[in-house]
């Protein structure tokens, strides 16, 4: 008895023994990190074979054995550098837990522990991968893409170095195209390469038989136009694909016009980096496209005419969804300059009288003093600039009060004189862009169009009338005016002018040079019969203004006077010169329908 009480205790005692060692040994490999290293590879072995091996993944026990292996090492050292590590392992343990036994427990584990790698160890490597699986998770298992969309926020928005960093951007992208989710500023604002540009809601002037449709953007982009050919439901339609882009959600409603040519514009996130814009015309007969940079914009001017009948808005394809698989034809028509009045010619008709055929001379195309009725019934007058554009600036005045106080007193003279209505493109203090000018006078019909400008120059001796028309030129101080007058530089005015080669094929030049001829040569030639002799003659110049760019009516720009020099000041100040500048604007107009009368009058 008393020996085996002795072995009892002996044992217990070696039991104590080995424990104590134990427990001192676990305690210095906690400190060691080759240790704890050693641990967590045993820990990630008995979680691959949860996963490869049937026999132990198939019992929960086992699973939560293996949360453990991986909570304890936490544990036991919170700071060490694979505690990060671990609460990673953990979120992904108990996510694969809920994947095969479906219970919710083990999924609300998951995001806990992810969050908690994220939270804690902000400055680690896995913290994007956590915030990934959070939001794979999230999207995948709790579907909701507006909470997924914030941890790829987190992702693209503080670890732009990160590997997950170019997954976090495409998964956003594809949530904004398919749940109308914004993305976050530094994927579309940013200076990297691949950002993404942002397109803004659309602007548009539409009457009968034109619209013009401006989409500005953020920077430059891409972007192509496809044309659908007219089917048995819907009319011919204008897709423009923007590549790289994006449009905020808030923008994508299509916008019901049905007041002229244009019936509907939609704009859509077509794919996760394209935006595309549809337009729904009820006819197209003729379109070009053309981009103006500082700030970029795209212009698309489309002429035809409106049909008497409506197809119901619902019956029109949406086509940004489900765009066709076949482009149609683009159509490479040049811009209808002109409203079509030209007669269809009869030949070869058999008289009432003599029954024999008589053959009816062909009907020349109407001039456009005809057309017009030999007279101008409506000139669009656009005093230059306005609002937060101040242009020129010089001894305390400013372009756009100048010109906007001539447009006022030379509208009723224009009324008087001509017996015309006029309109002007702004009647205050308001700023307007450049391509929105020439969109008001094409969707009034005006039959003339008038910019009136104050020039300025560095060297304060300049002085002078210029009047220019839309053209190409090669000529730098024309150039110079041209890219002062359009805000830009003169570098992107050489780059348009590859552009502008095939916009104007069919503009009114030559009537726009004659306009601007008869214009300048009246004031010049009263001035001096009223003592402004000193006016000196710049001549009438062409060079590539953007207000001009698009004009359906002869279009001229007038730049009056310079505010960099103290005479022409002088001038401007003097009610008399401004008396005989808006009488003579009036007569050279007057002078310039004449002309195109008698023109017509020795044709025939």
């Amino acid at each position: 008895m008393i020996r085996t009480v002795l072995f009892t205790m002996f044992c217990l005692f070696i039991t104590l023994v080995c424990l104590s060692g134990n427990l001192q040994a676990t305690d210095e490999d906690v400190d060691k990190p080759v240790s704890i290293s050693t641990l967590y590879d045993e820990a990630k072995f008995y979680y691959n074979q949860l996963q490869t091996n049937a026999t132990i993944g198939d019992a929960r026990d086992n699973w939560l054995k293996g949360t453990r292996n991986f909570r304890r090492i936490y544990l036991s050292s919170p700071k060490s550098e694979l505690a990060p590590a671990c609460l990673y392992m953990l979120g992904r343990v108990y996510s694969d837990m809920f994947d095969k036994f479906q219970n919710g427990i083990d999924l609300d584990e998951s995001i806990a522990y992810f969050k908690d790698t994220a939270r804690l160890f902000p400055q680690h490597r896995l913290a994007d991968d956590a915030y990934m699986a959070l939001g794979q998770i999230i999207l995948d298992k709790r579907r909701n893409p507006q909470e997924a969309a914030e941890y790829f926020s987190e992702i693209v928005t503080n670890f732009p170095n990160g590997d997950m960093h170019s997954e976090a951007e495409n998964l956003l992208k594809v949530l904004s195209q398919e749940h109308d989710i914004p993305l976050p500023k530094v994927m579309v604002s940013s200076s990297r390469d691949n950002k993404l540009s942002y397109v803004l809601p659309v602007k548009y002037w539409s009457s009968d038989s034109y619209t013009r449709v401006v989409i500005m953007a953020s920077g430059p982009v891409n972007y192509k136009e496809i044309l659908l050919e007219e089917t048995e439901n819907s009319p011919r339609r204008l897709y423009i694909d923007f590549k790289k882009s994006y449009i905020e959600p808030q923008y994508r409603a299509p916008v019901p016009i049905e007041d002229g040519l244009l019936r509907r514009i939609r704009t859509g996130q077509f794919s996760p980096d394209t935006v595309r814009v549809v337009l729904d015309i009820e006819s197209i007969n003729s379109y070009k496209i053309f981009s103006l940079p500082d700030p970029f914009r795209v212009v698309i001017d489309v002429r035809g005419e409106k049909v008497g009948e409506k197809l119901p808005l619902e019956n029109l394809a949406e086509g940004i969804e489900n765009p066709p698989k076949k482009d149609a034809p683009q159509d490479t028509n040049e811009i209808i300059v002109l409203r079509d009045n030209k007669k269809i010619p009869i030949a070869n008709r058999a008289t009432a009288e003599t029954g024999k055929n008589e053959t009816i001379p062909e009907v020349k195309p109407l001039s456009l003093a005809q057309q017009l009725g030999l007279g101008v019934k409506k000139i669009v007058l656009d005093p230059g600039h306005g609002g937060k554009d101040p242009g020129a600036m010089a001894f305390g005045l400013k372009e756009k009060d100048i010109v906007l106080g001539i447009a006022k007193k030379l509208a009723p003279v224009l009324e008087k004189e001509l017996g015309c209505e006029v309109l002007l493109t702004r009647n205050d203090d308001t700023f307007i862009s450049l391509e929105e000018r020439t969109a008001i006078a094409n969707t009034e019909n005006a039959d003339l169009f008038v910019s009136l400008h104050i020039n300025a120059h560095p060297s304060a001796k300049v002085r002078g009338l210029e009047t220019y028309y839309l053209n190409l030129t090669t000529n730098a101080e024309a150039m110079r005016v041209a890219a002062r007058e359009n805000a830009t530089s003169t570098h992107q005015m050489s780059d348009l002018q590859d552009i502008l080669s095939d916009i104007m094929k069919n503009s009114k030049i030559t009537e726009s040079s004659r306009l601007a001829q008869q214009v300048h040569n009246s004031i010049l030639s009263q001035a001096e019969k009223q003592g402004f002799s000193d006016i000196k003659n710049l001549g009438v110049k062409q060079a590539p203004f953007y207000v001009l760019i698009g004009a359906q009516m002869p279009a001229i720009l007038i730049e009056i006077a310079f505010i960099s020099n103290e005479q022409d000041i002088k001038n401007l100040n003097n009610p008399s010169f401004i008396n005989m500048l808006t009488q003579e604007i009036s007569q050279g107009i007057r002078a310039y329908v004449n002309d195109t009368t008698a023109q017509l009058i020795n044709s025939d």
